[in-house]
């Protein structure tokens, strides 16, 4: 098919009232992509080719959203919303260029599968003229029947039309539709409006094709393939259809999950074989973890990369610019945030490490905080090689503390520290004989008074 020209036509001009909210319908988001930016995933996986996005009008955010999904797309506006039909024809300055194929999706299906639109194509490279892509289900109730006679896709029939026997019917439509490009515009142009609510139907070129001699076919996808989302219930169904595709796929990739329903993946999520993914991790966007990684319980990574051989966890929170290099140990309740932990660097426990570099085989002490903000802007940290930083330290940027230097714990550092040095930065300890018992005597009293 690849010698075959192919515009693809999203409908995104639905504004999605039912999702009670501000954004756009098609730009809420499953795994961290919006629904408009898998579909255009799943055209271009199929060959789609050029790209027409039909909104509504002034979307002016779905259409600054396709330009970085698919830079090049036309946006064309549908004024008035008179069906999916008129839809369609909105964009007919970029049909009529002429392509082999015109494929018609939704913007609000993020679960279609290449697989099908790649086998729509092929029937129209096989000689169909209209392809249908439809779906079988126990439950049709409220779907449009597709209506086969030997082997031809005759009509598509609402239910409310069907006659009893074609209520029985189980494949039904899914939404997506191919056209031979020779024929698209006159079959388009043919649609009327003479229906209950006075608009205009895709599905009605079926009968119009059919009518014509042309030949028409249907293919069958899976149920998610025509999934559209409407409310919060439904793309919180359909994050959780894509969640368990990506952690099948993730173990049969060599992965190890010990409770996979707890862990949530991002649409980017790179995960290297024979790592280990305890219950309650998820992932952001941007992240990337090696080969033979240990990620433990109640883990937050986003926009990190995690080399081969880390250990990161429990409750380890890996921020935006976090490189964890190799053999690197991130332990409970670390938060990293842009910043490198080199090779066999040690942060083990209850610490933050944010705009510095950890040198190799470091170690930093529970309590270790690099101090990277004074209100106004971030500084840098820099920790040598083999650094040792005692428990309960501020290290206070900018600042760099050298290869091999050591911090005593408890220490406040706000000059920089040679290679191979030892330094204090805490108050001289002072004791009182008895004057303890005192003030537990005096505070005892107090406590009573109020009693």
């Amino acid at each position: 098919m690849s010698e075959r020209s192919c515009l693809s036509v999203i409908l995104a001009a639905g504004e999605g009232t039912r999702m009670k909210s501000d954004v756009p319908k098609v730009l809420h988001k499953i795994a961290g992509l919006e629904m408009l930016a898998h579909v255009v995933r799943a055209l271009d996986e199929a060959g789609g080719g050029d790209k027409a996005l039909v909104i509504g009008h002034g979307a002016e955010a779905v259409r600054k959203a396709a330009s970085h999904v698919a830079p090049g797309i036309d946006c064309f506006v549908q004024a008035e919303r008179l069906g999916t039909g008129h839809a369609v024809l909105a964009a007919r300055a970029a049909i009529a260029r002429g392509y082999d194929d015109i494929l018609v999706t939704f913007g609000d299906t993020p679960l279609i599968a290449p697989a099908a639109l790649s086998e729509m194509r092929s029937e129209l490279a096989a000689g169909a003229d209209v392809v249908v892509m439809g779906f079988r289900t126990d439950e049709p109730t409220g779907y449009g029947r597709l209506i086969e006679s030997d082997g031809a896709l005759v009509a598509i029939r609402e239910e409310k039309d069907c006659s009893p026997e074609e209520r029985r019917i189980t494949f039904c439509n899914g939404g997506a539709m191919a056209i031979c490009g020779a024929h698209a515009l006159a079959l388009l142009d043919a649609v009327g409006n003479d229906n209950a609510k006075g608009e205009y139907y895709l599905t009605d070129i079926v009968g119009i094709a059919a009518g014509r001699g042309l030949a028409v076919r249907a293919v069958e996808a899976d149920f998610e393939s025509a999934l559209g989302i409407n409310n919060r219930a439904e793309l919180a169904a359909a994050e959780a259809i894509w969640q368990q595709r990506r952690r099948r796929a993730a173990m049969l990739d060599g992965v190890t999950m010990i409770a996979p329903e707890t862990v949530f993946f991002s649409h980017d999520t790179v995960i290297g074989r024979d790592t280990l993914l305890e219950p309650n991790v998820f992932f952001g966007p941007g992240v990337k973890i090696g080969g033979n990684v240990t990620i433990r319980t109640a883990c937050h990574i986003e926009e990190a990369q995690v080399a081969d051989g880390v250990s990161v966890g429990p409750f380890a929170r890996l921020r935006p610019g976090a490189e964890i290099m190799q053999g690197a140990k991130i332990g409970n309740f670390v938060e990293v945030k842009k910043a490198r932990v080199e090779p066999g660097a040690k942060i083990p426990h209850l610490s933050y490490v944010g705009d510095a570099r950890v040198g190799a085989r470091a170690n930093l002490g529970a309590g270790t905080i690099t101090c990277n903000y004074d209100g106004f802007s971030k500084h840098f940290t820099d920790i040598g090689e083999e650094a040792f930083i005692g428990t309960n330290s501020s290290l206070v940027a900018p600042l760099t503390i050298g290869a091999g230097a050591y911090i005593a714990s408890g220490s406040v550092i706000t000059e920089p520290v040679p290679a191979d040095a030892l330094a204090f930065g805490r108050a001289r300890q002072s004791t009182r004989e008895g004057l303890g018992k005192r003030l537990r005597d005096r505070l005892a009293a107090l406590k009573a008074k109020k009693a």
